[in-house]
């Protein structure tokens, strides 16, 4: 579904990313992990289009959008939730939800697209707390609930794969069960999760397969028991 093959990413004058490759098949969860500044949010944004490479590729499903603009990978089904969320704060939530079904609508990306009453049973079959939100503006939500509401309005879009740039962070434990949760559900939807995630045990009880990222390049690849035995990851992850 998504293949990224050597990607060398700048930001400014800065070399960020030096040759990341990684790859997300179809119903999978894949999580990338890293200390923070290791270069998971710029990856992140290399692939939704946000940051221009300066090598490499994107592939998704098979098409080069590696100099597509970011609406454009949006349309095709490649779906975002940023880190710190960034919900419109002046819209309500429901006019938030509302400009991903309008993108959705204009997709025609594939036959037998969700009508907007599918859409929104799917999304609140992830995460019913959003219907009780529906008319606050995005100012008056609490961090967990704009994360929320982040992830229901990239679900909105229909896509095909989700990109999560922190989901987790700074969320009291007991809320971050309830995401870990969402995600496994989103999977069961049939719908393909990035996860940029600090935290390596997080990552561990939902991922299917991580890549861990330390100074901008990938240092590991593999289960995440795997992961959890290596003594050269677990130093990185710590610093």
């Amino acid at each position: 579904m998504l293949e990224v093959k050597k990607i060398d990413t700048f930001r400014g004058p800065a070399h960020v990313l030096h040759g990341v490759s990684l790859s997300v098949h179809e119903h999978e969860v894949v999580c990338l992990v890293g200390r923070n500044g290791a270069g998971k949010t710029t990856t992140m944004e290399s692939i939704m289009g946000f940051l221009s490479l300066s090598s490499g590729q994107v592939l998704f499903h098979g098409e080069d959008v590696s100099s597509l603009p970011v609406h454009q990978r949006a349309l095709r089904g490649m779906g975002y939730a940023p880190e710190g969320s960034e919900i419109f704060p002046e819209l309500t939530v429901a006019e938030n939800m509302m400009i991903s079904r309008w993108m959705s609508a204009k997709a025609h990306r594939r036959q037998g697209a969700l009508a907007n009453g599918d859409i929104e049973e799917r999304v609140y079959s992830v995460f019913p707390e959003v219907r009780d939100l529906l008319r606050r503006r995005g100012m008056n939500l609490s961090g967990g609930q704009r994360k929320m509401v982040a992830i229901a309005r990239g679900m909105a879009l229909t896509p095909t794969l989700l990109l999560l740039d922190e989901a987790f962070e700074g969320l009291a434990p007991i809320i971050v069960k309830r995401f870990r949760d969402a995600v496994l559900k989103i999977e069961d939807l049939g719908i393909s999760l990035l996860i940029a995630e600090s935290n390596l045990v997080n990552a561990a009880r939902i991922a299917d397969r991580l890549y861990a990222i330390d100074r901008g390049e990938i240092i590991f690849e593999g289960k995440p028991e795997q992961a959890l035995e290596d003594a050269s990851v677990m130093k990185a992850l710590r610093g």
